[in-house]
Parts: C-alpha cells; sequence; structure tokens
C-alpha cells in the first residue's frame, strides 16, 4: 500500500514531535517513530496550540488549574496570567479547518495538547489531579468524535500503535467514498471490504453494523451513512486481541481449503495456532495467507482490507 501523492493520508500533529523548536523552554520533542518512519507514509499538519495562539517561545510555562472537566490556563510562576481563552479561540478556529485530516497524534501531558491525564492542580493549590485533557486537545476530540487521536507516548505500545494507524487508514477511506459521493452500493461495497477487519474487533458490531444497512435506501443514505460510521470507529477503538485476530484468520482459511494441499493446511493452521499461543507474531500467518493467495486469488478476499490494512514496510503487524 503506497501513499496517494494526490490524496495522501494527512494528519495533525503537535508540532513539537516533529523537532520544531516551540516549545515553552524553545526546545522539542521530536518523536524518530513519526519522523523516520511515518513520515514516508502520511502528510503531516502541525500545529502548536501555545504559539498558534500568539505565545513566544521561549515562554513562561501553563499548567491547568480547577475543575478537571472545564480547566483554565494559568502561568506556572504567575496565576494571574490567564491564557485560556486565547487557547480556546485559536482551538476553535483551527478546528474547523481541520476536516480533511484523518488523524491527531497529540503531545502527552501538555497543557494544550495533552489527550488525557494532563495534571490539573486546584484552585487554591495542592496535589494536581491526573484527570483533564489540554485545552486545544479537548476541542478537538469534542468537534470530531470519530477522529483517530493518540498521543505520542502511547504509539510505544505495538498493540495501540497498530490500533491508530488501522483507524487513519480507514477513516481516510470513508472520506474518499465520502468525496465520491455516498450511495446506498457504495456504502455496502463499503461494509464488504472491512468485514473482516471489523470483525477482528468486535463481531456483535459488525452485526450491528450489517442490520443498519439491511434495508438502505437514497433518501436516507446521509443519516445511515452518520451512524454507521460512527458504529464502525467506535469498533475499531477497542484493540484487537489474540482471539479475536485467530476467529479471522480461522474464517479467511476457509476460502483455501479447497486450493491447498493437505499438508499447507496443517501448515497454515500450526501457524495460526502458534499465533494464538503467543509463539509467533501475527505478520507469519497473514505472510502465509498472501502467499496462497496469490497462488489461488479469490476475489472476495482480494477485496479484504485485513490482510494489508495499512503499509506492510511500517511492520506494525511484526510485534503483534
Amino acid at each position: 500500500m503506497q501513499q496517494n501523492h494526490d490524496n495522501p493520508v494527512t494528519i495533525g500533529i503537535s508540532s513539537c514531535l516533529l523537532g520544531e523548536p516551540v516549545r515553552y523552554d524553545g526546545g522539542h520533542k521530536r518523536d524518530r517513530f513519526i519522523t523516520d518512519q511515518l513520515d514516508e507514509y502520511l502528510r503531516f499538519v502541525p500545529i502548536c496550540p501555545e504559539m498558534g495562539s500568539g505565545m513566544p517561545a521561549p515562554r513562561p510555562p501553563i499548567r491547568l488549574v480547577g475543575d478537571p472537566h472545564n480547566p483554565r490556563a494559568v502561568g506556572v510562576d504567575d496565576p494571574e496570567r490567564d491564557v485560556t481563552r486565547q487557547l480556546q479561540a485559536f482551538s476553535n478556529k483551527t478546528v474547523s479547518t481541520l476536516d480533511h485530516i484523518s488523524g491527531y497524534i497529540l503531545k502527552k501531558d501538555s497543557p494544550s495538547c495533552g489527550m488525557k491525564r494532563v495534571k490539573v492542580y486546584p484552585e487554591q493549590g495542592g496535589c494536581a489531579e491526573r484527570k483533564g485533557s489540554g485545552i486545544f486537545a479537548a476541542t478537538l476530540m469534542s468537534r470530531l468524535p470519530n477522529l483517530p487521536v493518540e498521543e505520542e507516548g502511547r504509539l510505544n505500545d505495538p498493540v495501540l500503535r497498530e490500533n491508530f494507524i488501522n483507524r487513519v487508514f480507514v477513516y481516510h477511506h470513508w472520506q474518499q467514498l465520502q468525496a465520491e459521493g455516498l450511495t446506498p452500493a457504495k456504502l455496502i461495497d463499503f461494509h464488504a471490504r472491512h468485514k473482516y477487519l471489523v470483525m477482528a474487533h468486535s463481531q456483535a458490531a459488525y452485526k450491528r453494523m450489517g442490520r443498519l444497512l439491511s434495508n438502505v435506501q437514497k433518501p436516507v443514505i446521509k443519516r445511515i451513512g452518520h451512524d454507521y460510521f460512527c458504529e464502525l470507529m467506535n469498533a475499531l477503538q477497542r484493540p484487537v486481541n489474540r482471539k479475536g485476530h485467530t476467529n479471522v484468520l480461522q474464517h479467511i482459511m476457509g476460502y483455501l481449503k479447497r486450493h491447498i494441499s493437505a499438508h499447507d493446511k496443517q501448515e497454515l493452521g500450526e501457524s495460526i495456532e502458534r499465533y494464538r499461543l503467543g509463539e509467533i507474531p501475527l505478520v507469519v500467518p497473514i505472510t502465509l495467507f498472501r502467499h496462497y493467495f496469490r497462488l489461488h486469488p479469490d476475489p472476495y478476499i482480494a477485496n479484504q482490507v485485513y490482510l494489508q490494512p495499512h503499509p506492510e514496510k511500517l511492520g506494525l503487524r511484526n510485534q503483534l
């Protein structure tokens, strides 16, 4: 899967993660996975809410105080310096321009960009509680609730990393479908192509999505499409465990049973079982499947996103 340079997969990102010197101390937090690996397949839209809202670099640091659900951003050294409104104004204006992105990577712990568990201090002093979200991050997640959002720290977890990139590419596929013009036939085809990807996350969700499409008609396609996409992105947020992948692999194996030898069936079955037991990574049975389907093409499986949901060179399934 190579990037389409005419319609690249685009994500927003905290500028400091790309190595831009925008932090309060004039430094950055360059992330090598993002700049050295993702950069080849994604186009970034770097945003620093603090600098974007008019603060310089370097600058006095800020922190969140008050109600964790609606905190204020004030100066650490000068609590009278309240920058909440300027951050909120920037966030509202900027998020309204981000309909074209397919995901967002935020800087963890940031009072502007932290996704969750950001420190919020009591108004009258005392110990902070990790119950907040950064001012910009909260606006982003509220205004674009289906957008795949993750923090760079959590991307060190192989399961969360693969899950996020999966969601980014599915979101991008949906945006392409919307741009082409949603029709009942196209929606049903989209659902069919993502069958095994969704089933790995939740068979129950796949069935609910199928019921949504059981009698979809053109006059209600916009509403059905919205409900379908919300259900889809909610299902994909749940990381897939070995049981989910094993179930899907066994289903897909059924498409080969008439075409491969008993020896090959045994090899494939043993590979799936070894994956289930945690002895080998997911990429091993997936590679075998792709080999056999090259020899014995199946048009339905050829259209399944599951076998290659993201660029192979990223190696995201090598550690699953």
